[in-house]
């Protein structure tokens, strides 16, 4: 039997990557991890106890789109930080992670053929990988749109050629944008609308950092969706608790959207999704309904902000993020860089190339480095101080 080679020649992903990259050599000093963005603040206490008081749910098949005190939670939410109204029970559905669902979202929302062309499905250059292999599951061309310096860190998919429009079935972007941190405002979100409807494609907005910011609430697609009287079934949006309430454990996620789209997400979901286990979902729950924590989480991330601008303000080419816990900081040349920060300190980054893909010759995080800010602050502080006098200092 022959099988498809249709991942088999794709570039490696980043983590195989970093790992051949900096395993050949020895650390100049002790681990300070700075490459992946996994939450290191505490979650609520009272998680634990909640999936305790639920742990006869284990016994139980989980309902494939959510328990109703689920998707309860998880419309009140949306209701109370976006003032968009949903429906529970036609307009959200509960995933194993965001992840499942960026990676499904093209084959079960995107056609086949767009005027007898294949599909096109655009996404910001950097980006997160699920993005692509999501668009070449789906059959569909990946597009890669720079989202650099010039464009304000977001992608112009306003510059894309007439013909890559008229085949586009969806756009994905991530706002606040990982790497970079930046926030796309109300004009972005109402222009893309725009283009979306012109084109007659559909948004697939990852707002996973959505909570991570310093003093303004990011506006969300939907949001403004509502406001220009969109057919909300043509944005389709992602949230986790993973950075919002540090869970990246729980696999805690989910997807709105208008009902005919999540209609067909949850048709896919029928035969390839895996619910979240009973009592998870009733500790998700809990914690979509609880802001406190999400407020403490800000305050430690706001002050790695106040820490990294202190010591990178007088970089040249440093912007101070907007939003989420990345630096997306500049250098010669990535992979140099994250090899000399390795040898000399032991600080581990994450060259920027490996988040994004060759354009025309040209990658867009070659000369960038990614830098989590997920450790507590002392440590943060000691990695930021070892980056700055390993790369910067003249």
């Amino acid at each position: 039997m022959l099988y498809p080679e249709r991942f088999s020649n794709l570039p490696a992903h980043a983590w195989p990557r970093l790992r051949a990259l900096l395993d050949v050599h020895e650390g100049g000093g002790p681990l300070i991890q700075m490459t992946i963005g996994e939450p290191k603040h505490a979650f609520p206490a009272w998680v634990t106890d909640v999936i305790t008081q639920n742990a006869a749910g284990f016994n139980s098949y989980p309902p494939n789109d959510g328990s109703p005190e689920l998707k309860e939670a998880i419309v009140g939410w949306i209701k109370r930080r976006y003032g968009v109204q949903m429906d529970a029970a036609t307009e959200v559905m509960a995933l194993n992670g965001t992840r499942e669902g960026l990676y499904n979202a093209v084959i079960a929302l995107c056609p086949e053929t767009k005027n007898g062309k294949k599909p096109a499905i655009l996404m910001p250059n950097p980006f997160y990988q699920v993005y692509m292999i999501g668009a070449i599951s789906g059959a569909s061309d990946p597009i890669m749109v720079p989202a650099t310096a010039e464009t304000g860190h977001l992608p112009d998919f306003h510059s894309l050629p007439e013909d890559v429009l008229q085949r586009t079935t969806a756009a994905y972007i991530c706002s606040p944008a990982n790497p970079q941190g930046a926030v796309a405002d109300r004009e972005y979100w109402t222009n893309l609308i725009a283009l979306a409807e012109k084109y007659d494609f559909k948004i697939f907005a990852d707002e996973c950092y959505s909570e991570i910011y310093r003093d303004t609430p990011p506006v969300g697609a939907l949001e403004v969706a509502q406001a220009l009287g969109t057919d909300r079934n043509r944005i389709v949006i992602f949230h986790s608790l993973s950075k919002r309430s540090n869970l990246p454990g729980l696999r805690s996620g989910f997807v709105a959207s208008g009902p005919d789209s999540i209609r067909e997400i949850k048709q896919l979901r029928n035969f390839s999704g895996a619910p979240l286990p009973l009592p998870l979902q009733q500790a998700a729950a809990a914690v979509w309904n609880d802001e406190e924590h999400v407020e403490e989480n800000r305050r430690l991330y706001a002050e790695k902000y106040d820490i990294a601008d202190r010591i990178f303000g007088n970089v040249p080419g440093y912007v101070s993020p907007e939003a989420g816990f990345f630096l997306w900081l500049p250098v010669e040349n990535d992979e140099e860089a994250a090899v000399k920060l390795w040898r000399e300190t032991g600080v581990k980054v994450l060259p920027g190339s490996y988040l994004a893909q060759d354009v025309d010759g040209e990658n867009p995080g070659q000369k960038y480095i990614r830098v989590a800010l997920v450790a507590p602050k002392d440590e943060t502080a000691r990695g930021l101080d070892l980056i700055r006098d390993c790369l910067y200092s003249s």
